[in-house]
């Protein structure tokens, strides 16, 4: 397990669609927010690093199909900078997005030491790509399509990397945990809303931990969309939907991913605070976090 948190607040809405005619969406407010809400105090990290907000452009840019594609890429390259940087100082990350798009930068900071697995929380399967949709007749939004990205789905400028090249990550190292979807869904291990209702927390972990060592992964990015979150505990993203999980059951799940002391880092994401004016879900999803990562919080830290 690493020695220490590192908070990397990363700031982003590219990867949605305007909410409104010349809106942006409000999801890049989420982690001044909750740090705001006293994430950082909770946590006691060894070290905060802050993004830059990436600029929103409503219209196409040029040689992409997908919304913001050329900036996608830009801020994708520093997050990985920045998430490389958190492991090779032997710190486990703690991204705060932002959007899903976040998750091409974690992944590719964590693939720079090598194979890395993704275990990806999300009431969505977020498999939209050219094989199961007109890509020309619409602009794509890369977080509806994040983990189809991932696996090397999509156009070169969000598949292909320096050094680490396509996909991020293979199909046989995912695990996806809380969707709710019926449309497509990826060739991955999965395990859905519904059924997660019916086995339970406990059984799921069993589950995932089982996959993990039949794959031979003691390296995982666990990709966190609060939209897993059922939209009677948490309303304030992009997409609520029902059923899904409770905060306590999603404190339970990361604590025991994060134990196994195969994940490296987490990504939080979908949170968006313009959604929530009075800031009533900001310290529930604090408690969440800062109650499943408590053991990372209790390690003596230096800047």
């Amino acid at each position: 397990m690493a020695a220490a948190v590192e908070l990397i607040a990363a700031p982003s809405n590219l990867g949605l669609r305007p909410p409104a005619p010349g809106h942006e969406p409000g999801t890049w407010r989420a982690p001044q927010a909750l740090l705001s809400a006293g994430l950082e105090a909770r946590l006691r990290p060894a070290r905060v690093v802050e993004l830059d907000r990436p600029p929103y452009e409503f219209q196409a840019q040029p040689a992409t199909h997908i919304r913001n594609g050329v900036t996608i890429r830009e801020h994708t390259l520093r997050l990985g900078e920045a998430v490389q940087a958190a492991l090779a100082a032997s710190r486990f990350a703690v991204v705060l997005g932002g959007d899903c798009s976040i998750l091409l930068g974690c992944l590719l900071g964590a693939r720079r030491d090598g194979r890395c697995g993704l275990v990806h929380l999300d009431g969505h399967s977020d498999f939209r790509h050219p094989g199961n949709y007109d890509a020309s007749s619409s602009l794509g939004s890369a977080a509806g399509m994040d983990l189809a990205l991932a696996t090397g789905r999509g156009e070169l400028l969000l598949t292909h990397w320096p050094t680490v090249g396509r996909p991020l990550v293979s199909d046989e190292d995912v695990v996806q945990i809380g969707d709710r979807d019926d449309e497509e869904t990826p060739p991955v291990t999965r395990f859905t809303a519904q059924e997660i209702t019916r086995i339970g927390t406990a059984d799921l972990v069993d589950r995932v931990v089982s996959r993990l060592e039949l794959r031979g992964l003691d390296r995982v990015w666990l990709h966190i969309d609060l939209d897993v979150l059922d939209e009677r505990v948490l309303p304030a993203v992009d997409s609520p939907g029902r059923p899904g999980l409770d905060f306590s059951q999603l404190a339970e799940l990361i604590s025991a991913l994060v134990g196994t002391g195969r994940v490296v880092g987490l990504d939080v994401a979908i949170y968006d605070p313009e959604l929530d004016p009075e800031g009533v879900y900001a310290a529930p999803i604090v408690d969440c976090l800062a109650s499943a990562l408590a053991p990372l919080a209790t390690v003596e830290t230096h800047a």
